[in-house]
């Protein structure tokens, strides 16, 4: 008799949405290492320099025992210069710190909104929340207003927390920042921006969407390290007093081995090649734009604005389909299922990076037309 789970993967498979772990494959066109630095020479060699100086690879225990290396407090106090806030501190991914933050900082009493787009981590982090939550429309401040509003008119007494992503990691689109910081104003609400897929392509020096918010006193940044800094990790940028709370409070942080100081030094290699070489943004937002134009001339999907273009089907099969068919011609690129993404907008993701240039989009683009049109067929 087969066991619940199972029957649970079966349900998976007739769904067409089982997972597997495909090793990488043909031209990359799936991947976040935007500004290509994850094999680049530049971080390798930052790597070897910090083994020659002794760098160690382990931290060895948790930051508050004996892995609080001076490689860990270098890229904290780099990061908190680099992205202008006061006090930075770093985890060992962007997930455990979005489940970190929602889990720790909002308290009983609070009311935490959330775009209904937002990552799978900020969920994560609010089953284990005691404050309350409601879910806003999309990138509809508006909509954020109307449920702080609902939740006050029914006695709500605490403080709001307003939570988006900067830039949506499956859809590509910009949140309205300036209007929802100043929404935030108005309600003295915290507001949190998940800036991973902002860090180092968009604003200055790749700062991020929300780059002029950082240092205010009711804002809270988490920058990613493993996209397009090429590394892994995850800083929060905050206020000291969040930053001090985190420490004594959260949980993640607490009890978890602290990351490997060699890590630690490649995201301070990363961060100063984002501030050295804008070159690198340059032509990542030139390839964005000759992509969308390639996009408009031979298909039908409709330009992101953003290094993320998303190409929804809708069915799941079909968008397995086509990843398959791309898959065929060289092309690795992903198809994204329920419930990564709504019902019914079943996609393929397609991420712009430095690994690529303009003759291979132009053939991604022409194979991508090519490979719908035979499955229409």
């Amino acid at each position: 008799m087969p066991s619940n789970h199972e029957r649970a993967l079966d349900a998976l498979q007739r769904r067409g949405r089982l997972r597997s772990l495909d090793a990488p494959a043909g031209i990359d066109f799936t991947s976040n290492d935007y500004l290509g630095l994850a094999q680049s020479q530049e971080l390798a060699d930052a790597v070897v320099a910090a083994i020659e100086r002794g760098v160690p690879v382990g931290a060895g225990g948790s930051r508050l025992l004996r892995g609080n290396h001076p490689e860990h407090k270098a890229l904290e106090a780099e990061a908190a210069r680099f992205f202008g806030a006061e006090t930075a501190l770093f985890f060992g991914g962007g997930f455990i710190a979005n489940t970190a933050l929602m889990a720790t900082l909002p308290s009983r009493g609070d009311l935490i909104v959330y775009d209904e787009l937002i990552h799978a981590s900020v969920h994560d982090g609010m089953r284990l929340s005691k404050a309350e939550t409601a879910a806003a429309k999309h990138n509809d401040p508006q909509s954020i207003e109307d449920a702080i509003k609902a939740w006050r008119a029914s006695g709500g007494v605490g403080q709001p927390w307003i939570v988006v992503e900067s830039l949506y990691s499956m859809d590509g689109d910009r949140a309205p920042i300036d209007d929802l910081a100043q929404l935030a104003r108005r309600h003295d609400a915290m507001l949190i921006v998940d800036e991973a897929h902002a860090t180092g392509v968009f604003g200055p020096q790749g700062r991020g969407l929300a780059a002029h918010l950082e240092g205010s006193a009711n804002v809270i940044t988490l920058h990613t390290c493993g996209k397009a800094l090429g590394v892994m990790g995850a800083l929060v940028l905050a206020p000291k007093t969040i930053r001090d709370f985190l420490v004594n409070r959260a949980r993640a942080f607490i009890y978890a081995t602290a990351p490997s100081p060699l890590v630690a030094a490649a995201v301070r290699a990363a961060l100063e090649i984002c501030r050295k070489e804008p070159e690198r943004r340059e032509k990542l937002h030139r390839l964005i734009t000759f992509a969308e134009s390639e996009l408009k001339s031979k298909t039908q999907y409709a330009p992101s604005g953003s290094q993320i273009q998303p190409i929804i089907i809708g069915a799941d099969a079909s968008a397995v389909a086509l990843a398959s068919a791309m898959k065929s011609r060289g092309y690795d690129i992903r198809a994204i299922r329920p419930p990564t993404v709504p019902e019914g907008t079943a996609r393929l993701r397609l991420t712009i990076t430095l690994n690529t240039d303009e003759t291979v989009l132009s053939r991604l683009v022409t194979n991508l037309a090519a490979a719908e049109a035979e499955i229409a067929a």
